[in-house]
Order: structure tokens, then sequence, then C-alpha cells
């Protein structure tokens, strides 16, 4: 499909070709926006082939099919005309059709359903995809007992270097089907949408062209790749290509802001069929029979038999064995019945107060294989006029649903529950004895009915016994499709109806025996196994749910054993009992008159009919017993088809096309067809009811003939209200529905049956859905139980188990979304059950045409049961959205189902920058510029300025103070490690500069590789004094050398040093063994070490010509892998210190405390210039020593009282996470910061809002003023743009109460399309952004557009560029990206002010003029960073920031410790840090597709989890997402899993 430009068919193409090809067409795609360079990307490709030449040479072929078994396969990224997609096809392949033609037992299957699916699949190639990647441990998955054979042991084996990657090739194989279209695979949605319409109902996307893709092609390609030409004409071809060309904008959306983006509204399609016939009539069942002696209510029924035939049987109960052992008799029923109603009444008692008095609700906790005892309490509370509320024991104080329970109970006032001693003795205590309160749950009064407890009533007490009223009887509980349980109430006089009418359907008479398989506390078990068997004395064979799962013929096997003449089942006991009959040979199932199938409107329960009748009509089962039903728990039976005896037209089955379901039509079609839906009927209407069916939403109108909708009931036995909810209630119960004219059809009103269905031909009724599983995906319906059938029909016995599949619809970006999860089989092999499941996505995409969202296999047995077996579907659901499901398999595909995001953004034509200026003075804004103080114009008695030349300073402060402290270093245990006075740091300084002059040339370049302490700073000025140029440098980490090294390496060779100066320990860790495995250790310059230098001082200082020239280099690796060292002269190195002394107020007296790294921008400034230059003391925490103490640094702010201080968000963070829990004890150490006037973090990033809040918040129980935290803003071009919190006039008048001025909100949606919009705080898709502090003197800024470098308005977002004495004079070299970077320090406005040098910052951000005052009076100009230009994704024409989508990922789910985000080749890819268990780790991939899509409108291609710690950051705690994704494509992430969402 995808392959059109290939000359081969695909089929014929073999795995190992398509390698072969997918290898060398991996590197010629084009260079995409925001990749690596043509120089760095030809490097990269040398270096990923290289492990690969020799294997694909031979080799392939065994690599991938024996060692890896890969199984790919393509998805279409559109979806075209069915047949004739279906007609370019070859028939199925090899393995498909020994697949096809496997001979499994024929019994087991639905043999329709079945052989639709496969034909199905055969239509479609072995498409293949690229299977997840997963690490050991996390195959043998939380149910252990479950996975792991015997004798294998679940332990993760030692991680070996892989010979190739197995997501490196699956991204391979992606870009190599990218490579097969001239553009890539449109998963970033870059395309324009036609309006062609098709079968499906998605709009067929049409390949758009994004930008770096070269288009040489002339034939225009639709979706599937195939070329237009060949499938439509020219007309429509024309058309295409119309759309294809982006057309003129009308002149006013110059004007009007684009950004509201509007999610594609999926349009209705013309062609979809639509009902036909005429509106139904309302259908009305048989009248109700009058009965002579029928009794006037249920309790007089039990009272009659009770007395008049005590010895009759009403009830056997059996063990797990199958062994009866206690039957019921109507005396005993009668006796015990009347004794519990007593106690109940006169026995129980509260501060002498009766406890219960009549219409009193009580909870009836039963355990299923306890059929009498619950028998007795249901019927004594009738007898005293009690109302039973039947529910579930509670086994745990977690399972599934039982909190819903817990709200019902309390909703009903329930303050007593009846059970028996077993159960109570079984239930989970408190540490008192009495009976734990579970979740959600009302206190309860628990009180056992087993005989020793009731009491024996005095002769003259009779229960009272009136005739059937309106009164409730009884309350029964449903689960709704959220999860929330409600209780159905049932009056006296509608049970007896009930009773009545079912009697009379079923053609029931007295002494009948009956099997019952059915929960006997709702729904069918009860009305037949409970009530109406009472009524008509028949004597009931009750069989639990626990012997069934030992022996599911256990049912059979009564009915022979007790000659039963009627047994009541589900589907799924039917299934089972065929999986077990080969053992029984003599049972004879000819007593039956009838087989009640209570679930007969499944869609599957069809075949579990055909299937048993086929095995078991040997056995003496006639086809015409098999009778179906249809009910709900709110209409209680609604249909039934009656027994042969009945004389009732013939039962009839309907082949309806799935198609016409999904709009809701009936469309009756022929069972070749593969999309098509067979149903059986479920009988006629019941006795007494009128049925007709209305349309599902809105005005309850009647449908037309041959449509479908929801079947509605009138009749005196549905149950009666939903108890305590009056409003859900009138909806439900009380409907009246009416005509298309809206006439109400009759004055009764109806019960909605949540059964979706129609009335066929001999007023049969069908049933093809329920509400419950109704998903309403684009405008049409889908049926889970339809989709769950399609899943068991691919091969269901192998991979997973048949009664354990769960589907349901989670909304997700404003469309219900389909999710399958389905419990593995343990023996199931990773590579079976991964094509099983591309299997069933083909599977269900083929015959109901749409999309799964996410299909996930979990453990077995970890799926949440419902009591009777079944799965928990909203307990599931619910386990989905929270990531506590825990799949062992999980496969996305959001790209084939999510058709509705935003139309990709196009770019318009630029307007000019004169327009733009000229557009602003319309709009009435100010251009965006601001500056600090003009330095010239500050006066103040700076001696220092005298002094062109920074050492100058320093041999000035030697001479004039020299016992003054400059520097303290502390160590790790807060004590003091050195210190230097002026003259100390000059004499160590001299030492240096004598043992360079003999040794190197005036201008050399020298790398200080030295710890963080005096030795550095000593050094740096040892250059200085001898003419040299330092470069400082990190020392490699000894525990890491083979990631550290080669940085130090790089840096020394790219900056030309020809000497490297650092410590002993040091030099030896350079030449050592270990060094030599991660570089070329002959090739490092002249190494010196500076331990134990000579006492002397050189003949003369260095003095250098013009202060032009280069006073140090600047080294630092960007946030994207940039290496890049910046010229700073002497003339900005004076004017940096003297900007940073003014702004900051430093003076001699003053100590100031610096938690950075000293190695790069404002780090090193601060650590070794400004000191030197104001003369104040530092306090030198290094970040390394807070790893062991992380109170170091505060702990040192406290003891010397220091007013301003310094840090990185890095050490923020750890103190954040180090000290949280131990302020208390902080404070026991007299740690106290009330001192900090002003703590500012280093950064050259937006400003971590979230980090700097609950810093503050955490800190302020030690006197940190929430005011003192403020951010700083420097980058590259210049290490310094802002510094200092502003201390303006309205602050100082608010006092610290006032609101922080400095936050603002945006929306983020506008920030995409470069536009800055301010919203209220709270508003949906605001993002806070914090100002990056006051700009300092001398430092002018302004915005400017990035593409037409023209001045922008006040509030517009764009690049920052900065002008300054203190900028840096120009790039040293840039490693890898030279040509890109030339005007980054010289450019002009191509508009306005062209006179003035401006340097670029590559940082996006916006200027906002605010209402407060500075000093002077001046309105207050606050600065915004954004981001960085280089870290931004381009995705569907949009402007994202890596951090906004890690910010939604890391809040989707608590295990998630940071995110990443980078993209290749068009594809979003997440990288989750999971911080927790490995089982978690696939919980996480539909959370963060989820969460990325709601909130950015972007599909992510990969999610990949790993764990702590892989992110790579740099020492100012800035995410390195280029390394990242280097390690990443080179697999050296040891990923725990790797998923694909394609």
């Amino acid at each position: 499909m995808l392959m059109t430009h290939l000359s081969v068919p695909l089929s014929s193409l073999s795995l190992s070709l398509s390698l072969c090809l997918s290898v060398p067409l991996y590197f010629s795609v084009s260079v995409c926006t925001g990749d690596i360079t043509q120089k760095g990307y030809e490097k990269k490709r040398g270096k990923l082939l290289a492990p690969y030449i020799p294997q694909i040479q031979g080799k392939v072929q065994r690599e991938f099919t024996v060692q890896n078994r890969f199984f790919f396969f393509y998805f279409r990224f559109g979806c075209l005309k069915r047949e004739a997609s279906s007609q370019a096809l070859l028939p199925g392949s090899k393995h498909n059709k020994t697949r096809a033609a496997n001979t499994r037992d024929e019994r087991f299957r639905s043999d329709l359903h079945t052989e639709a699916v496969q034909a199905a699949l055969a239509k479609y190639k072995e498409r293949k995809m690229p299977m997840p990647s997963k690490r050991r441990s996390v195959l043998v998955q939380s149910s252990v007992e479950a996975c792991t054979p015997p004798g294998k042991t679940s332990h993760s084996p030692p991680r070996a270097h892989r010979k190739l990657s197995r997501y490196t090739v699956c991204i391979l194989w992606i870009v190599y089907m990218c490579d097969n279209h001239s553009a890539p695979p449109d998963v970033t949605g870059l395309s324009e949408r036609s309006s062609l319409h098709v079968e499906r109902p998605q709009v067929a996307s049409v390949r758009g062209v994004s930008r770096g893709y070269n288009h040489h092609t002339s034939v225009m390609e639709t979706a599937d790749g195939v070329p237009v030409n060949s499938r439509v004409s020219s007309k429509i071809q024309q058309l295409l290509n119309t759309l294809k060309r982006p057309k003129r904008p009308p002149l006013r959306e110059f004007f009007v802001d684009d950004f509201e983006e509007l999610l594609d509204v999926q349009q209705p399609d013309p062609n979809q069929p639509k009902p036909e016939g005429q509106q139904m009539s309302p259908l009305e069942g048989e009248p109700l029979g009058v009965v002579t002696n029928w009794p006037p209510s249920l309790p007089a029924a039990l009272q009659r038999w009770g007395t008049t035939q005590p010895k009759s049987p009403c009830l056997t109960a059996l063990d797990n064995a199958g062994k009866p052992v206690y039957t019921l008799t109507y005396g005993k029923l009668w006796t015990r019945s009347q004794k519990l109603a007593y106690t109940l009444l006169n026995k129980l008692s509260t501060r002498n107060e009766p406890l219960l008095m009549p219409g009193d609700r009580v909870a009836l906790v039963f355990p299923n294989n306890d059929p009498v005892m619950f028998m007795v309490a249901f019927y004594g509370c009738l007898l005293a006029e009690l109302v039973p509320v039947p529910i579930e024991v509670p086994l745990t104080r977690k399972d599934a649903g039982s909190q819903q329970i817990g709200f019902l109970l309390g909703s009903c006032g329930v303050t007593l529950a009846l059970t028996t001693d077993a159960c109570q003795k079984g239930l989970p205590k408190a540490q008192t004895g009495e009976v734990a309160t579970f979740k959600g749950w009302p206190r309860l009064l628990w009180f056992v009915t087993d005989g020793k407890h009731v009491v024996k009533p005095p002769k003259d007490w009779h229960p009272p016994l009136r005739e059937a009223s309106n009164d409730i009887a009884y309350i029964e509980y449903k689960t709704s499709k959220e999860g929330s349980t409600m209780g159905i109430t049932v009056s006296h006089s509608a049970m007896l109806a009930h009773c009545h009418a079912l009697t009379q359907a079923c053609g029931y008479t007295e002494a009948e025996t009956i099997t019952n398989v059915l929960d006997f506390k709702r729904e069918a078990g009860l009305w037949h196994g409970v009530l109406t068997s009472v009524m008509n004395r028949m004597h009931v064979i009750s069989i639990p749910y626990s012997l069934m799962k030992v022996n599911p013929l256990s049912w059979i096997q009564k009915v022979h054993t007790f000659k039963a003449r009627v047994a009541v089942v589900k589907s799924r006991d039917m299934h089972w009992s065929l999986l077990a009959q080969r053992d029984q040979r003599d049972i004879s199932l000819s007593s039956l008159r009838m087989l009640i199938v209570a679930d007969g409107a499944n869609p599957w329960s069809i075949s579990s009919c055909d299937a048993f009748l086929n095995v078991f009509q040997a056995r003496g089962l006639r086809p015409e017993v098999i009778c179906p039903c249809a009910s709900s728990s709110e209409a209680m039976t609604v249909a039934i088809r009656r027994p042969p005896e009945m004389g009732v037209p013939p039962p009839g089955k309907a082949v309806l096309s799935m198609s016409g379901l999904s709009h809701s039509v009936i469309r009756v079609d022929t069972e070749e067809k593969l999309s098509v839906l067979t149903v059986q009927d479920v009988g006629q209407v019941m006795p007494g009811a009128v049925v007709c069916v209305v349309r599902v939403e809105g005005t309850p109108y009647l449908c037309q003939t041959d449509e479908v909708g929801e079947i509605c009931v009138s009749s005196g036995s549905t149950g009666v209200a939903y108890y305590g909810l009056p409003g859900m209630t009138k909806n439900v119960f009380e409907t009246i529905p009416v005509t298309s004219s809206g006439v109400p059809i009759s004055d009764r009103p109806f019960t909605r049956t949540s059964l979706l269905g129609f009335v066929g031909p001999d007023s049969l009724v069908f049933v093809v859905g329920k509400m419950d599983g109704l998903m309403v995906v684009s405008g049409r319906r889908h049926n889970a139980d339809d989709v769950v059938a399609t899943a068991l029909a691919v091969e269901p016995m192998k991979f997973v188990y048949r009664g354990r599949i769960a589907v349901f619809s989670v909304s997700v970006l404003h469309d219900e979304r389909i999710v399958v999860v389905a419990e593995q089989r343990p023996d199931a092999s990773e590579e079976d059950s991964f094509q099983w499941m591309s299997r069933v996505l083909q599977a269900i995409d083929s015959i109901h045409q749409v999309g799964v969202y996410c299909l996930a296999l979990v453990p077995a047995n970890t799926l949440p049961k419902a009591p009777l077996g079944g799965i928990h579907i909203s307990d599931t659901k619910q386990r989905f959205l929270e990531g506590s499901l825990h799949p062992c398999n999980v496969l996305m595909c959001p790209h084939t189902c999510v058709t509705n995001l935003p139309k990709p953004r196009q770019k318009q034509p630029e307007v000019g920058p004169a327009s733009m200026i000229v557009g602003n003075l319309v709009a009435g804004k100010r251009i965006a510029q601001a500056c600090g103080r003009d330095v010239a114009q500050l006066e103040d008695n700076d001696q220092a300025r005298k002094f062109l030349y920074i050492q100058d300073v320093l041999q000035w402060r030697a001479q004039a103070t020299p016992d003054h402290p400059l520097f303290l270093v502390l160590n790790a245990k807060g004590t003091v490690a050195s210190t230097a006075s002026c003259l100390q740091l000059h004499k160590r300084a001299e030492r240096v500069a004598a043992a360079l002059m003999g040794r190197l040339n005036t201008g050399d370049h020298v790398a200080l590789v030295y710890p963080p302490g005096i030795d550095l700073i000593a050094t740096f000025y040892g250059c200085l004094y001898a003419g040299c140029v330092p470069v400082t440098v990190r020392p490699p980490h000894p525990q890491n050398l083979a990631t550290t090294l080669p940085t130090v390496k790089m840096i020394v060779e790219v900056s030309k040093s020809v000497c490297i100066l650092t410590t002993q320990a040091i030099m030896k860790l350079l030449k050592s063994k270990e060094a030599a495995a991660a570089v070329d250790i002959k090739s490092w310059p002249m190494v010196l070490d500076t331990d134990d230098l000579p006492r002397k001082k050189s003949a003369q200082m260095y003095k250098p010509p013009t202060p032009e020239m280069l006073a140090y280099l600047d080294f630092s690796v960007s946030t994207t892998g940039i290496l890049a060292g910046v010229k700073m002269s002497h003339t900005a190195t004076s004017a940096l210190c003297r900007s940073i002394k003014l702004q900051c107020e430093l003076y001699p007296s003053r100590q100031i405390a610096i938690c950075l790294d000293p190695y790069c921008g404002l780090g090193f400034a601060l650590w070794c210039l400004c000191s030197v230059y104001s003369g104040h003391q530092s306090i030198l925490v290094p970040p390394l020593e807070l790893e062991s103490n992380a109170s170091l640094w505060l702990a040192a702010v406290s003891q010397y009282k220091v007013r301003v201080t310094f840090c990185s968000y890095s050490v923020m963070e750890m103190c954040t996470k180090g000290l949280g829990s131990q302020t208390e004890a902080l404070r026991l150490r007299n740690v106290n910061l009330s001192c900090v006037r002003t703590c500012m973090v280093v950064a050259e990033e937006r400003p971590r809002i979230a980090l700097t809040q609950s810093f503050s918040k955490i800190f302020k129980d030690l006197g940190l003023s929430p005011r003192a935290v403020s951010t700083t803003f420097g980058c590259r071009v210049n290490v310094a743009i802002c510094l200092q919190p502003n201390r303006l006039g309205k602050l100082a008048e608010q006092g610290t109460a006032g609101p922080d001025p400095t936050t603002v909100y945006v929306d983020m949606r506008a920030l995409r399309h470069d536009r800055v919009r301010l919203v209220e705080r709270g508003s949906p898709h605001s993002l806070p952004l914090m100002e990056s502090g006051k700009i300092l003197p001398g430092v002018k800024v302004i915005i400017a557009n990035t593409e037409t470098k023209g001045p922008l308005g006040d509030s517009h977002l764009g690049e920052i560029w900065v002008s300054s004495p203190h900028n840096a004079t120009g790039y040293y070299t840039v490693y890898g990206e030279e040509a890109l970077h030339a005007d980054h320090f010289n450019t002009k406005l191509s508009f306005g002010d062209t006179q003035t040098v401006w340097a670029r910052t590559g940082y996006l951000g916006f200027l906002r003029r605010t209402e407060l005052t500075d000093a002077s009076g001046e309105r207050h100009d606050a600065l915004y960073v954004v981001g960085s230009l280089d870290e931004t994704l381009e995705l569907r024409g949009m402007r994202y920031h890596p951090i906004d989508i890690e910010t939604s990922v890391i809040r989707s789910h608590k295990s998630i410790a940071e995110c990443a985000v980078f993209t290749w080749t068009n594809l979003l890819v997440v990288v989750v840090e999971l911080e927790g268990s490995e089982q978690e780790a696939l919980d996480l991939v539909a959370l963060v597709t989820n969460v990325v899509l709601e909130e950015h409108y972007l599909i992510v291609g990969v999610v990949v989890v790993v764990d702590p710690g892989v992110i790579p950051i740099n020492s100012r705690g800035e995410k390195q997402r280029m390394h990242l994704r280097d390690g990443f494509l080179a697999d050296q992430l040891d990923p725990i899993y790797v998923a694909y969402n394609m």
C-alpha cells in the first residue's frame, strides 16, 4: 500500500530484502527542520551504518527471521474505499493460509463470524509493524504464578550489547516507509484534507508536502500512496491539485488572529444509509390471562405452599463437588422466614427503640454458594415488610465496584446487613474484631441469620399478609457504564405481575423442576429461581458459580439427574460445557422443554446456541427448546422466545450489515459478506406489555421500521424508579414516546430498557446491542459486544482467554476512542501475542470499519472480576485511565483513528517589517524594546573603574588591601577547605605566571582542568599575568571517564589549547589506563601540574596593547548538544563585572554565597571575576558536595548570614527533593534563612516556576521570604542580560502581602503560532510565565521577528536581541554548526533603528510594559523568556516548546519522574523515566499518548520508558535532549520498554 514507488510488488519483497533497502534508504531522508546539520548528519550516518554493513551482506535474512523475529506491518494513514483496495491486494501469504486452515475443533467457534474474520484477514497481506521492544524483566510480569512457567526464574539477564537495536531498526523501517514516499508519512498531520467522501465516514486525507522534503513526482498521491490518477477521474484530479496549491489569503486574514485551533469536525457522509421505512407502531404482547386462584401477593403464595404442601421441595443446594447438601422444603422456608421476620422486627433494638420499622431497607450479603440462607432472608424481609437490598459479598476492601455499592447502601439508608455465620467469619475484620467498614460504606450492624440467632415467634404472632401494593418490595442494584451503582426499586405489584407474566410466557406449572445457573440475587436468576418458582411451587436446583468453575458440565448433569423441565443459563455456561463435554457420554437432555438463554441479546449468544445444539442434539436436546430472552434491570424481562408447545411462529435469524448498523439502519445482507452481524430473535413481547423502539438521543421519537433504537416497555411488571435519583428516574422510567409529529403515543409512561434493537417480521424482537456497550466514534455507533466477538474470532484459544476480553471507549480529543483489553495466556510468546494483536486490529478495521485506539494484553487473572466471573468493565476502564492496569503488551494506533486533529497551520506569506511597524502604530502598540540603567550616568566611588584590565584590579587590591578576604571554599562537611585574601591570590597567580612564561608564548590558549576551588581562580589570573588565554574546563568524572573525558578532549582540541594546567590527581587520571580506553592519551598537549610550583615571581607582568584583546574563552555545551566557545575581550570582562556590581550592589564589606559550577557563563563570572572586581567576599560552595550533604548550601547561607546568594536549578532541585521532609531537623540545627534578601537562580532557559515556588514554600518555615527567590537570564552571546528582582515603587508600598507582579498567564495555543495572548490564571490552556529578572545596567533589549528581522510590538513573541558593552565579541568556534551562527553577534534590524549592532540570543520571548515603576519613577519593562529557538519542535506547521509537552506528560502519572521529548524524521519521541516498578512501564504508553493528544493536538510516534537518571542533564540542570536522541538511536539507553504508536 505505502510502497508505490518501488517497482517490485510488496508481496515479493522478502523481509531481508526490505531490510537491505531500509538501511540505505533511511539515510537518504533529507534533513528536516529542527534536525542535525548536513555535516553532523553525514558523520552520524557513517557511525550508525558501520556496525550493520557486514550484516547486510548475507546475514540479514537469518538475523531477522530467526534471531529477532520481527513483525513489521504498515498502517494506512488514510482510508480508501475498501472494494478498490481489496482488488489491489494479493491473496494472503502462505503463513496466513496455514493459520486460516488451522484445524481447530470446529465446535468451539461461531463458524459464521470466524470465517468472516479469517476472510477479512486474508484480504490483508501479512502487513508488518515494528514490534515494541521490551527489557527481559518486564516479560515476567506482575502475576508471576500465572505467567512464569514452573522452573523458570524471573530475573532479568545482564544488559549485554545487542547486535542491532530493535528500535533503531524499527525507526529505520519507519523512515524507510517515509522514504518510499516523496513526502514523509503523515504522522504529524502535515496534510491538507480533500473533500472526497468514501465508504468510511472519515475524510480521506491527501498527502501534503512538508518543508525540507523534495517532491519530485508529478503524480499526486492519496493517503494510501496510490497515484490518484489510477483511481479517480481527471475532474477529481484537478480538484486535488487545486487543494494542493495554497490560495493567497484574503487581506483581512493578516489582521485576524487565526490561532483559535478548530478541531476537525466529522462531516456526515452524504452517502451513508438512512432509514427508509414507515414509522413503527407500538407492539402489544398477548393479554395477561386471568387465573382463578392466583395468590394476592408473593408472601401469600409462600404461606399457601408452606402450610398446604410443607414437604414439597423448594430449593436444592449443591456443594463444590456437585453433591446435594440441603433441600429446603416449602414448609421449612415458611417457618424459617417467619422466625427471621419476627426476630428482625422484635428482637433488634437500640436504646429500647426497635432498630427496624416496616419499609426500612436491609442489605442481604450472601455468598453465591448459599441460596438457601438467601431465600430465607429474602422472604423473611418480605414477611416483615422490610425492603431487601441484595448485594455481593465484599471480599477485600478494594473489590471492583465495592465503593459504589457502599454509596448505594448509604443513599438507601441501610443500617443492618444480614449474612451467614460462615460469611461473617470470612469478612475482613477491624482490630476490635468487628467487621471492618469498607471504603465508602456506611456503618452497618451485621446480623447472622443462622438458626441459633433467630427466635421462634409466639403462637399469636402472624406476619401481615397484604395484597400486592405499590410499596417497594425489593431493591436490585445495577452498575452503570461509568461504574456508578444505582438501586432499582421494584414494587410488590410489579413483582407479582412479573411472576404472572413469566408464568404465562414460559408455561410454568406446579411442581416443575428448574435448574438455575445464574446469580440468584438479581435479574433472571432472582426472577425465575427465587420469585416465580415460589409462585408456582417449583423445585429449583441451584448451581453455584464455584461448582461451574470446577465442573462446567454440572448443570447438564443435574438436568439429567433431576429430569428438569427448564434450565436458566447464560451463553457462557453453554460454551463452557462444550469444552468439557467429551468426558460424558451417558447424559440426556430430553427432559428439557425450555432452555432459557438469559443473555440472548448478546451477539455471540447465537454462536453458543448453535454450537451447543450441534453437540447436544445427539443427547436428546430438541432445537426448539432453546429460548433466548432479553431483559434489563429496569424493565425486567422484555421478551422471551416461547416454548414450542405454545404454537408460536418459528425462530428468526437476521444477517445485518455492520455498516448499516453503525448508522442505526437495518440493512439485510448476505452471509458471504465480511462485515455482517448475525443475530437471533429474542422471541415475543411479554404478556400484558406494550413495546416500542425510540431514537437513542434527544426527544424519544418513534423509530422507523428499518431503524435501530432503544427498546421501551410499558407494563405493570417493570421497575419503578432509581432509589433517591428522581432526575434519572424521570428520564428512564417515565419516558413518553412521541410520533414524528410530536404526538405522545400513549398516556402511560414507558421504561427505557437500555437494549438497542428493532421489531422484525412475525412481531419478533431483535436486540443488536446495549446502551452500556454503545461506542459512538466519529458519529458512527459500534457495539462493544460485536467488537469482542470479532476479536474472539481471531484464533482466541491460543493467545487469550475467551471470556476475558473487555472493550470500552475512552474520550480523547473530543471523540470516543476504542480500547480493547484482553487477558493473555501465560504460555503465549511475545511474538505470537503481538501478531494476534495486529490481526485483531486488521479484523476490527475490516469488519467494523473503525480503528482501534489501544489494544492491551494483561497477564492472566489480573483484570477486575465481576461477582460471577466476567470482567468488571467500568473498573477496567478506570484502571486504564489512571494507569494501574499493568499490561504486558500494548499496541497504540492513534494514527489510524484520530482523524479530527486541527488542520495543520499554513504559513501565511510574510508581512514585511515596515507593515508590522505601521500595524503596531495603528494598534497603538509601542515597539518592544527596553534597557537597563545607563552606566555612564551612574556615579559611584568605583575604584576599579580606573583599570582597563581585571588582572590590574587584582594587583591593586593586593597592594591596597592585602589581607582582605576574597574567597572561602567549603567542603561537604561545611568546614572551610581553603581561603584566599587579595595578596594570597596575587602571589599564587604570580607563581603560575612564572611557570608559564618560560614555556609558552603570549596569546597561547591554556586549558584549566581543576575541581571547583581557589586553584582554578589563581591559575586563571596566572594566565592573564603571563599573557595567555585561559579556557576553564570541567574535569572528567573518575567514575565515568567513558562519557566525560571525550568532552574534555574535545574542548582542549577545539580551543587549540597548547597546554593543560591541572592538579597532580587529575594529571594521573588523564594519562591512566582507563583514560586510554576512552581517548587517545598520547595526543594530549603539554600537561603541567600546579600543586607544588616554586615560589618565584615572573620578571614582569604582561600588559595587553589594547583592551579589545581576548581575555578568556568561555566554552559550553548547549542543550541541543552544540559545543560553542565565545570570545570575551578585556573590555567586555570589565563591563560585565561593573554591570553586575551596580545591579547587585556589591561592595568590599559584603558577603555573597555562590553554589554554581565555575566553568562557563555567569557561574564562571561570579566565581572568578566579580569578587576581584568588586572586592566582596565570596563563599564558594561546589554543587558536587551537595550530593553527599544536601543541606550544605543553605546551612552556609544561614551560618554566614548571607543576604545575596546564587544557585542553579539543579541545586534548587536537590534541596527541594533532599530536604523537603527535613525542615524541622534543619530548624533544630538553627538553620535560619530570614537573612536572605535575594536568592538568584542562574539559568539560560525559561524560569521554572513550579520549582521556584515549591522551593519558597518548603523553606518558608526556615524564614525564607516568599519574595527572595528570583531568576536570571543569560546566554552564549551575553552571559548576564537580566539579574536581581525589581524593588519597584508599588511593590514597596504593597509590602509582602501584595501579589507577585512578575508572573503572567499566556495561552499555550497562541504561543504555538508565535503569538502572545494573555489570559486569566486557571483558564484552559494557560501557561504561567515568570519574568526573568531586571535588565542589567548598560544592556539594551529588543524583540525581533525571527524571519524578517524587523522589530516587534509590545507583547509579541519574537527573538530576544541584546546590545551591551559586555556582549561576547563572537564565537571562537561552534563545533559542527559553523555556518548557522555567522550573524549571531553583529546583526542589524531590517527596519527602524538600522544602525545599532545587536547580538541574537537564540531565545524566543516578549517584553511587556507593566504598571510597576522602578526607583527612577519609570514604568518597568518585564522580559519574559519562552524558550530556546534551537530546542523548539516544528510539528504540523506550529512551534512547540519541549518543556510544555514534558510538563503535561509528567503530570499524567505519578510514577513518571522525568520526561524529555525530541523529534526524529517528523516523529515525536517521548522518553519517560519510570520511578516505580517495571510492571507500570506499559501503563504509561496510553497515558502519555492521551495527554499529548488532548493538550497539544499531537500524535506521539514513539514512547520510550527508561530507568530514573537516564535523561542526561548538564551542570545547569538543563536536559540534553539531543544527547538523549543520539543515545536512543545508538541503542545506549537500555530502555524498559519502547512502544511504536503506528
